[in-house]
């Protein structure tokens, strides 16, 4: 810790405050801050370094368009005076002399075999300047360049009448005052930049804030929202995104509602199902207590009675055991490769008693060989369901057809029926937990309502699919597809 302007500043402090600003830093705000910022500056800088150089060439371009013009009358002397051919003329040297003196520069006249006739300097007469863009000057090409902080014309003489280049006039000056008025152009600029660089930050500061301000919203709402599942709902519509989040959340929390709502009545479900054969073995075992000297064979009939209930009961817990499996991730499925084939006709073969005591026809047909990847485990709990179903729910000596094919990616099994069928409107309500289409018979039959639940769980661990046509009085059939390579 430490002392900060007579306050005393600890380390999780300044932790605290790094977190706040690293959470800034990842923030949507701060990233459209950035954006806005970026967005402004960068033609900002472009539009200035632009302004400046324009602004420089400009000045270049029209000192030497003014050069260019006033030498286009000495060069009409230098022809007429023979000034050239090295006749003397004061008037040549006095408009060259001011030429150089306007400009604060420096003029050489050339002749044709590139001897320097003339020099405001006086320093170099008599020699030669020979170069490259002396012999383009020849060819009658105007050239411009610049050196450091100096800049040089040269431009042909060339005689009217026969169009033929005599000469050429070398003219050199500085770029100090252009150079100067670049400057304060840039230090105006620079003001008028940072100016405009201070309202760019407020501007992007407000527009971040307000950009941002439907999420804050949102993160408001499910911050002062409580934690249980209730009929709250939220409607932001002020950009696509935040609606598009507020129907998620709306989704999300309409969901959850209906899973709460299928836990409790599971639970509900759970809880009457264990009930039920705990109330008939009390209330059996009551009436026995009550009638001490009951017979015999009453004390054996109730007794039959409870050992009935106890299977039932064992049979709604191993099958509350089985679903809690099936409810597990797949990490808990074993697969190898399963000859389906005779998964089948072992589970017709365990059946088939049951059938033979009702008189019904169990047959089943395959079209080929079947090798799948497979929990052999839950997959034969899962047929068996079906088959059993279709047996206990069938007609006296009606028939159940079980047939099995495959192509290149799936098998399938389709385990028909001639029995009671199922009514439309129930149909899409059979693979729920504890759901019976007719209480009475199922408990007259000793069904626990989780078979279909436990099949089609069975069937989506690995990675198949299910699905159910029947009319009531006529029949159902089950359609089962299953891959025959397990894929993680």
């Amino acid at each position: 810790m430490y002392i900060r302007n007579g306050e005393l500043v600890t380390i999780s402090s300044i932790r605290t405050y790094l977190h706040t600003m690293g959470d800034f830093r990842k923030s949507l705000q701060f990233r459209i801050f950035i954006f806005f910022i970026l967005g402004g500056m960068i033609p900002l800088f472009i539009l200035k370094y632009g302004m400046l150089y324009s602004h420089q060439e400009q000045m270049l371009d029209r000192h030497s368009a003014m050069i260019r013009n006033q030498c286009t009358q000495i060069s009409a002397d230098l022809i007429d005076t023979g000034y050239l051919e090295g006749e003397k003329s004061e008037i040549v040297d006095v408009e060259l002399a001011q030429l150089a003196r306007l400009y604060d520069g420096r003029v050489l006249v050339v002749d044709k075999n590139f001897c320097i006739v003339k020099d405001t300097y006086g320093i170099e007469e008599g020699r030669f300047l020979v170069s490259d863009a002396a012999i383009d000057c020849f060819s009658g090409i105007n050239t411009t360049f610049y050196r450091n902080e100096t800049a040089e014309i040269m431009l042909p003489v060339i005689e009217e009448d026969t169009n033929e280049v005599q000469g050429i006039m070398v003219i050199s000056f500085p770029t100090s005052d252009i150079q100067t008025s670049a400057k304060m152009l840039n230090q105006n600029v620079q003001i008028l930049q940072w100016s405009v660089i201070a309202l760019i930050i407020l501007f992007a500061f407000y527009m971040s804030r307000m950009l941002v301000k439907p999420f804050r919203k949102v993160t408001k709402f499910l911050e002062e929202s409580s934690t249980s599942v209730e009929d709250e709902s939220i409607s932001l519509p002020d950009y696509t995104e935040t609606r598009l989040l507020t129907d998620a959340y709306n989704k999300m929390m309409a969901r959850m509602k209906e899973l709460d709502d299928s836990r409790q009545e599971f639970v509900s479900n759970v809880s009457h199902e264990l009930k039920t054969p705990i109330t008939s073995m009390k209330v059996l075992a009551d009436s026995l207590l009550m009638q001490p000297e009951a017979p015999i064979e009453l004390y054996q009939e109730f007794m039959k009675d409870m050992s009935e209930e106890i299977d039932r009961e064992n049979k709604i817990i191993n099958d509350l055991l089985s679903l809690v499996k099936m409810d597990k991730k797949s990490g808990d499925i074993h697969i190898q490769p399963t000859n389906i084939n005779e998964l089948l006709e072992l589970i017709l073969k365990r059946l088939r008693p049951i059938a033979d005591k009702r008189n019904i026809d169990l047959v089943m047909e395959t079209f080929r060989p079947v090798t799948a990847e497979v929990d052999e485990m839950k997959l034969t709990l899962a047929l068996s369901n079906l088959v059993e179903n279709a047996i206990k729910y069938n007609k006296e000596e009606g028939w159940v057809h079980i047939s099995l094919n495959v192509d290149h990616k799936y098998f399938y099994v389709k385990i028909e029926d001639s029995g009671i069928g199922i009514p439309e409107e129930a149909q899409e309500h059979i693979f729920e937990r504890f759901y019976r289409v007719d209480k009475s018979h199922s408990r007259e039959i000793g069904g626990t309502g989780l078979g279909l639940a436990i099949t089609r769980n069975a069937i989506l661990m690995h990675r198949g699919a299910i699905k159910v046509y029947s009319k009531e009085g006529e029949g159902t059939t089950f359609t089962v597809r299953v891959p025959l390579n397990y894929v993680e």
